[in-house]
């Protein structure tokens, strides 16, 4: 039997917060201990002000944010003055979510949450692109 959809409800920050942390559970040594100080943050949407640090104007533009100083950058005497921080960004992955309907939701948040990640090790987008790229073939 086909499920109703009635009784079903939007997965809340709490629920966005599980699958995170199952993600990054999941992650294999040694990435897990490397980003182990990261604090992973979910949110409906970034700020106004990140909004406009990242130039755009739509909010549903932004799935996930890297905060902090990526540890091939920090000083090897001492530890970063503020913690490093992932924002997940639960409308906006719910949005792609919605519009593929090819993957489930624990994978979009997984590859977000794998991708600001790649930030934290100091990564751009492009060498991000080109890893995910070599992974898919």
């Amino acid at each position: 039997m086909p499920p109703t959809w009635t009784d079903q409800t939007a997965p809340s920050l709490d629920d966005f917060a599980r699958l995170a942390r199952g993600a990054f559970d999941a992650l294999p040594e040694p990435f897990r201990s490397l980003a182990g100080e990261v604090v992973i943050r979910v949110d409906d949407f970034a700020d106004d002000e990140t909004l406009t640090m990242m130039e755009m104007e739509d909010p549903f533009e932004l799935t996930g944010l890297y905060h902090g100083v990526d540890i091939g950058l920090r000083d090897s005497l001492g530890p970063a003055a503020e913690p490093s921080r992932i924002f997940l960004y639960r409308r906006p992955i719910l949005d792609e979510w919605c519009e593929r309907g090819d993957v489930g939701l624990s994978e979009i948040i997984a590859h977000v949450l794998i991708h600001e990640i790649g930030h934290h090790f100091g990564l751009d987008d492009d060498r991000i692109d080109e890893v995910e790229g070599a992974d898919d073939a």
